[in-house]
């Protein structure tokens, strides 16, 4: 198991300063991170919602990027600079109104320069997933 620079706290401490637009609202807690895994929750709330009244694409890929952000950091420590290099997202089934959304981030290979991941979305308490996301991060140069 890989061992963590930053733990929840110190992870909070870091973004409310570095990043304050992504706690704006209250609505994301990040709930555990480890150095390999992280696990973010959305509060649900209507600005979530698409035409339709499923979650839309923008609420889950912000948060898997989220995700994946925080897990790095975890990780590499307080790295503010590091970027997301690539996202792709499969949408696997609606996320239902009135569900918090769960994002459980893994890394899966960290090199010098970037940092490969994957995140699966889940919506409530239902174990299927409804998206899963593959991320790559730029770690800056030291």
């Amino acid at each position: 198991m890989a061992t963590a620079k930053m733990n929840v706290a110190e992870l909070e401490a870091f973004l409310h300063a570095e990043f304050p637009q992504a706690f704006r609202d209250g609505d994301i807690a990040i709930e555990s991170a480890d150095g390999e895994t992280s696990l973010l929750r959305q509060r649900y709330s209507e600005r979530m919602l698409r035409p339709g009244g499923t979650v839309s694409g923008p609420t889950l890929m912000a948060l898997a990027d989220f995700a994946m952000y925080v897990v790095l950091l975890s990780r590499i420590g307080p790295v503010g600079l590091a970027v997301t290099a690539n996202l792709n997202i499969n949408f696997l089934r609606p996320g239902r109104p009135g569900q918090d959304v769960l994002a459980a981030a893994r890394l899966l290979k960290l090199g010098k320069r970037l940092a490969v991941g994957e995140v699966t979305l889940l919506s409530g308490t239902s174990p299927d997933p409804i998206a899963h996301v593959t991320s790559t991060y730029s770690i800056p140069n030291a």
